[in-house]
């Protein structure tokens, strides 16, 4: 499941600062050029190592694990020793940690993140556009995929392992109770919210307490109205949000909290209350990721409501500049290979593993980010999840990309923080707006 990152604590801000002074200071080091994808040499099998942060019991490591023993069957010796850590705080403190050390594994787990990038600047990560090409693989990956991990050059470092759509589901029962339909635009959502409370029902479930769910909503006006560009210019510090796109934003999501969109209390929900709400038929949408189909669209989901749960994509606005097939379309955290360590073994290893990871991904029923490999969509599936797989060959190329893989983590764990307060009504948008206009400039500067 491909949560995004979650920057919560401030260790992890002063981690990252140390990390990158370091890293500044010991320039390229890697053993070979990073465009060199093919060396020479004698393909010598040994156990290497990837640091990663994923579920344990998840798609990924399941399927990787039996290429692995699949490689080592031909290869005696070889070993994929997984260094997981599925808290993702703690993993960035590892991993910037021993970048800082020069003792980074293999293959490695990273965002498009300014750290990331610094690290590929200075030679220390393998050009995966340049490997995939050199393996005839790039014309399989499907562009959203490999689009989300680029950094905002263009260029690629890190290898995608899932593909997922972002949707509003929603209980087609409780929107005819109450009067309505799908909502047309953004613009829409308070006056939905309002018609839903007034039928006694929560309008949106709502993960407060992990920050991120609350934070995709930040992103979704300033998408619709100036497209990916102003994140990028926001996290550089030649945008502000005192901007429109900005001011859009935050005003939007007053009116969501003054609608009541959210439960009471959903700062302290979690994931899966959340969920439940949603279930249960307590709350009328849920915005989730394509990574939950096994269990709201296969007859896991509760058949009280099984009949009356449908979804829609992101809404657009009026003057929209991005269209209706743009929206959240991650391809998970990327996969990163180390050009320190890089070398014949490795590259045969990932060239096996590339070339047969999508057949048996899919084979697990989730939506690999390739197009090839089909998806073994489950006996128990509503239709649904059907349509859900074929969604995945129709997005568009603009991606709402998730803020808190992109802003420093002193200034994402502030919006966060800010966010609360704005959508319960305890700070207004403007004073929103100032006090995350000074942190950001406060932050760059550093």
């Amino acid at each position: 499941m491909p949560h995004p990152l979650r920057r919560t604590a401030p260790l992890i801000a002063t981690v990252a600062v140390a990390a990158l002074a370091l890293t500044s200071c010991s320039g390229s080091t890697g053993a070979a050029d990073p465009t060199d994808v093919n060396p020479e040499g004698e393909i010598v099998p040994r156990e290497i190592s990837w640091l990663l942060s994923r579920p344990a019991d998840g798609g990924v490591i399941t399927a990787m694990e039996q290429i692995a023993d699949e490689y080592a069957e031909e290869h005696p010796g070889f070993g994929l020793n997984l260094i997981t850590t599925p808290d993702r705080p703690s993993y960035i403190q590892k991993y910037e940690t021993l970048a800082a050390a020069q003792k980074l594994p293999e293959l490695f787990d990273t965002d498009a993140t300014p750290f990331a990038q610094k690290l590929a600047e200075q030679g220390r990560m393998v050009d995966v556009q340049a490997l995939l090409d050199d393996l005839q693989l790039s014309d399989s990956y499907r562009p959203a995929a490999l689009d989300y991990q680029r950094f905002d050059d263009g260029s690629l470092y890190m290898v995608p392992f899932e593909f997922q759509m972002e949707y509003f589901w929603y209980n087609t029962a409780l929107f005819d109770d109450a009067g309505i339909d799908v909502p047309e635009s953004l613009d829409d959502f308070p006056a939905m919210c309002t018609a839903l409370r007034e039928q006694g029902v929560t309008p949106i479930a709502l993960d407060g307490q992990d920050q991120w769910p609350l934070e995709r909503y930040m992103a979704y006006y300033p998408f619709r109205m100036a497209g990916p560009d102003y994140l990028t210019q926001l996290k550089n510090g030649e945008a502000k949000f005192s901007d429109p796109a900005g001011v859009a934003a935050a005003e939007w999501l007053a009116s969501l909290g003054e609608a009541g969109c959210f439960a009471k209390g959903f700062s302290s929900t979690g994931y899966a209350d959340a969920q439940a709400q949603f279930t249960s038929g307590n709350a009328a949408v849920y915005n989730i990721g394509s990574w939950e189909l096994g269990n709201l669209a296969t007859d896991a989901l509760d058949e009280k409501v099984r009949d009356d749960v449908d979804y829609f994509t992101l809404p657009t606005i009026a003057d929209s500049v991005t269209g209706p097939d743009e929206y959240v379309t991650p391809s998970g955290i990327g996969m990163a290979v180390n050009a320190q360590t890089y070398d014949p073994l490795v590259r045969d290893f990932l060239a096996f593993a590339l070339e047969r990871y999508p057949e048996v991904y899919a084979a697990t029923g989730a939506i690999p980010p390739t197009t090839t490999g089909e998806v073994a969509v489950p006996d128990n599936a509503t239709e649904l999840y059907t349509r859900s797989v074929e969604d995945a060959d129709t997005v568009g190329p603009e991606i709402a990309m998730p803020w808190d893989t992109q802003l420093d983590p002193a200034t994402n764990t502030r919006l966060q923080q800010e966010l609360t307060l704005l959508v319960q009504g305890d700070i207004t948008a403007d004073e929103f707006i100032a006090t995350m206009d000074a942190t950001l400039t406060e932050n760059i500067d550093d």
